[in-house]
């Protein structure tokens, strides 16, 4: 996932309510897609309705799929001035068993 720079209102807002860490965690998988805005230290609510707002005005994130859930998450850290990514998928694992007798019941 390619990383928007972060919107400098917002960027001015969190150094302001001395917030140090800006986390986007999304999840899809099943045609639709989800944001979980986290704050380091938490914060006001209404400030991550906010930034989820603008998230999801800069990233295109469909949720689609075929129903495994995978997810990106991108960590602003505005402390260190720094920002970091990361992805996870669920793979369907088959394993098979070894085959057993076939049993007949009678009526």
């Amino acid at each position: 996932m390619n990383v928007a720079p972060l919107k400098k209102a917002i960027h001015d807002k969190a150094k302001a309510l001395e917030i140090d860490v800006i986390t986007l965690n999304f999840s899809g998988g099943s045609d639709e897609g989800y944001l979980e805005v986290e704050l380091e230290p938490k914060h006001d609510h209404n400030f991550a309705n906010e930034i989820e707002e603008w998230a999801w005005s800069v990233y295109d994130y469909s949720g689609a799929g075929d129903g495994s859930d995978y997810g990106d998450t991108i960590t602003y850290d505005l402390e260190n001035k720094e920002v970091t990514t990361s992805e996870y998928y669920m793979v369907r694992e088959d394993n098979e068993n070894d085959p057993e007798e076939l049993e007949i019941a009678e009526e």
